[in-house]
């Protein structure tokens, strides 16, 4: 599986899947291509309008991506336990934790013992945190819709229902238990 220099020299992020399929391909012929671009394009995808959100909104707004994805869930689905925004958001217990030190320390988080449980913190935004996420959450939008444009409404919808299909597959919510 050896590449000549100048067809590596011309490969991009995202132009990397069509070559990387290719040479697995012919290196491995009992693979499923099909299987490894759909999974490959939508990692890839992914990883980049990720990159995009926290490079165009995040940052220049003082937050992070995980920043945001935990003041997210805090902010749709109101005060939660630490462990229970860890799930919504994706990330685990531990990273949670020691985010929540930094937008406590920033007045975008209160931290407060939990009233059925002594041992477990109840996390919530502070107004400030709740002014925060609002005002972000309109340029991640604005984001959001510039990466949507390139497709018709049919289009989106189309894609929404085959990527809800992938998501609610046994798969997908036996892999979910992690979080």
């Amino acid at each position: 599986m050896t590449a000549r220099p100048a067809d590596l020299e011309e490969l991009t992020y995202l132009s990397f899947v069509d070559y990387a399929v290719a040479k697995t391909a012919d290196a491995l012929p009992s693979i499923d291509p099909t299987a490894m671009r759909l999974v490959l394009t939508l990692h890839r995808v992914t990883s980049a309008l990720v990159y995009d959100l926290e490079s165009s909104v995040h940052r220049p707004n003082g937050s992070s991506w995980p920043g945001f994805r935990v003041m997210f869930a805090l902010w749709v689905a109101g005060p939660q336990e630490s462990k229970r925004v860890a799930e919504l958001s994706g990330m685990s217990r531990a990273a949670v934790s020691a985010l929540v030190k930094t937008l406590e320390r920033d007045g975008l988080v209160r931290r407060a013992q939990a009233a059925h449980d002594r041992r477990a913190v109840q996390l919530s935004l502070t107004e400030a945190g709740r002014q925060t996420i609002a005002r972000v959450f309109q340029a991640h939008n604005e984001r959001e819709q510039a990466w949507a444009s390139v497709l018709s409404e049919d289009e989106r919808a189309t894609l929404i229902g085959l990527l809800e299909k992938l998501m609610h597959s046994t798969e997908a919510t036996a892999s979910k238990k992690r979080f």
